[in-house]
């Protein structure tokens, strides 16, 4: 196996002048080397053809023994260096300080069709930024990483992929629930690829302990490598690369929300400059069109990273990025200004994303309340969201309201619930809705096609990736197989895999694993 390293990071960006693996802080250095922990029995569970493709890895490769011994960090790519980065960031709207990549290690970066890719063991072991923990990662949450990254991809959202799921043949000790019963869990690694792992957290880290000369050179690297399509310079191009952070932050935040994508811990060292989904923790797709829910345990309290409150976190994140890059810019009226934008652009852009749903190419002033009004008729009892909307394609421009509901009546998990002042809401919207469609051109076919394009079929529902779990800790990979085939075509029909399109069981509504999950990982 034949891999084309370039390393431009380590080449063009300080490091850490201590090279030993302890537990410190780290100035004035951008990363630190520091080798994988060697795993006593890598086993692979399971590869990615697509994405071994994709970085100039053939089928071949990856039956080696070389795939093995890499992507589980028994041996080292020849001529390279392994590193973990130095990040920040803030925590629940808390400032953190110094976090850094507590339980990933950055392989290298190679060059493949002059692509460059960043390759990550997740769960490898120790850094000098894991502080109090081992480093190392779970077959559960690693089956979950594997999955979601994946089904993230075909969706159409941007987000890191996965290469590689191995068992490294080691117990690793988790208190899953945080609940102080901790038990032994199967160990094992994800390689997870990106054409970079940078985060807001970065910046931070370096404006925050006013190393200036450090944050211009990673600010300027960034710029460089991956927005070249920024040609202005001095403070103008630092309020350039913002704006497309903000852009792309923007566009990741829509499509998880037309998804029901819930990312659990958005905070500022969870947030890819580049746009990207990154970090798979406690997230979860919704169930019920729950604006409150959040999957993470951590969150029950106050939610912050709910739902419905995405876009205004990563709006505040983008604050903090903004604060970070502030000292090269020197002037606030700018940066408050893209901001500003930031909420205006978002509610234009999800209106587009919510017409596109309902299956509207005409903008109309009054799709606003038609969507609003929606909303809130979605939340009167418990409606399946992915369902939902794949349903209601079916409804044709000239469907009673009885019909209508009939049409959608499997998105309903309790369909004895819509009677009374809940059915008269449902007929009122859709009679709304039924008129609305006599102003499109488009047949009712082709509106369905279009409908179909938007809203998934097929999702990474909590329940699904826990069975997966549940039958890989008996050593059986089927389920994870099976659902790695389904989510790579989430809009077709898939006839074969008919019985993954279902509402949450209810043996999975309180179940741990299935509704909420820890960060314990």
């Amino acid at each position: 196996m034949q891999l084309k390293l370039e390393n431009t990071f380590t080449s063009q960006l300080p490091a850490d002048t201590i090279e030993t693996n302890e537990t410190r802080q780290v100035v004035k250095a951008c990363f630190s080397y520091v080798f994988p922990k060697i795993p006593s029995n890598p086993e692979l569970i399971h590869a990615t053809k697509e994405v071994a493709k994709l970085i100039g890895i053939s089928p071949e490769d990856m039956e080696g023994e070389d795939f093995l011994n890499y992507f589980s960090g028994k041996k080292i790519i020849p001529n390279s260096r392994p590193y973990a980065m130095n990040y920040a960031g803030h925590q629940f709207g808390n400032w953190a300080g110094q976090l850094g990549d507590g339980r990933a290690i950055i392989l290298a970066e190679i060059k493949h069709k002059d692509n460059i890719f960043t390759l990550q063991l997740k769960g490898a072991g120790s850094t000098p930024y894991s502080r109090r923990a081992d480093g190392l990662a779970v077959l559960r949450s690693s089956i979950r990483e594997h999955l979601c990254s994946e089904a993230m991809f075909h969706l159409g959202v941007p987000t890191t992929r996965s290469l590689s799921l191995i068992l490294s043949g080691d117990l690793v000790l988790r208190d899953v629930m945080y609940d102080g019963n901790p038990n032994y869990e199967k160990g094992a690694v994800v390689c997870r690829v990106s054409p970079s792992f940078i985060r807001f957290g970065n910046f931070e880290l370096f404006s925050s302990q006013n190393d200036l000369e450090t944050l211009k050179k990673l600010t300027n690297f960034t710029i460089k490598q991956y927005f070249p399509e920024i040609t202005s310079t001095g403070k103008e191009k630092y309020l350039d690369f913002f704006k497309s952070v903000s852009n792309k932050t923007l566009e990741m935040v829509v499509h998880w929300q037309r998804v029901g994508f819930v990312h659990g811990v958005m905070n500022t060292d969870n947030m890819s400059i580049l746009g990207l989904t990154i970090d798979y923790g406690p997230y979860g797709w919704l169930e019920d069109y729950n604006y409150n829910w959040t999957p993470n345990t951590t969150d029950r309290e106050f939610k912050r990273y709910r739902f419905e409150n995405q876009p205004n976190v990563a709006q505040w994140n983008l604050y903090q990025l903004a604060n970070a890059l502030y000292p090269l810019i020197e002037e606030t009226q700018p940066l408050e200004l893209i901001l500003g934008d930031f909420q205006q652009m978002y509610h234009s852009k999800y209106l587009d994303m919510m017409r596109a749903k309902l299956g509207l190419k005409k903008m109309v002033p009054e799709d606003e309340k038609l969507i609003a009004s929606l909303e809130k008729v979605l939340q009167l009892s418990e409606t399946d969201m992915t369902i939902f909307f794949r349903e209601i394609s079916w409804v044709k421009k000239n469907s009673s309201s009885e019909i209508c509901i009939s049409t959608i009546n499997n998105a309903f998990y309790k369909p004895e619930e819509i009677e009374g002042e809940i059915l008269k809401s449902w007929y009122n919207w859709f009679d709304k809705y039924t008129i609305r469609l006599q102003l499109e051109e488009l047949s009712d076919k082709e509106r369905k096609i279009n409908m179909n394009r938007v809203n998934p079929k097929y999702v990474l529902r909590n329940y699904m990736a826990q069975l997966a779990i549940d039958a890989a800790e008996m050593e059986d990979y089927s389920i994870l197989k099976e659902l790695q085939e389904l989510l790579k075509n989430p809009y077709e029909e898939q006839l074969e895999f008919s019985n993954w399109y279902a509402k949450r069981p209810d043996w999975a509504r309180d179940k741990i694993g299935c509704s909420m999950l820890s960060c314990s990982s």
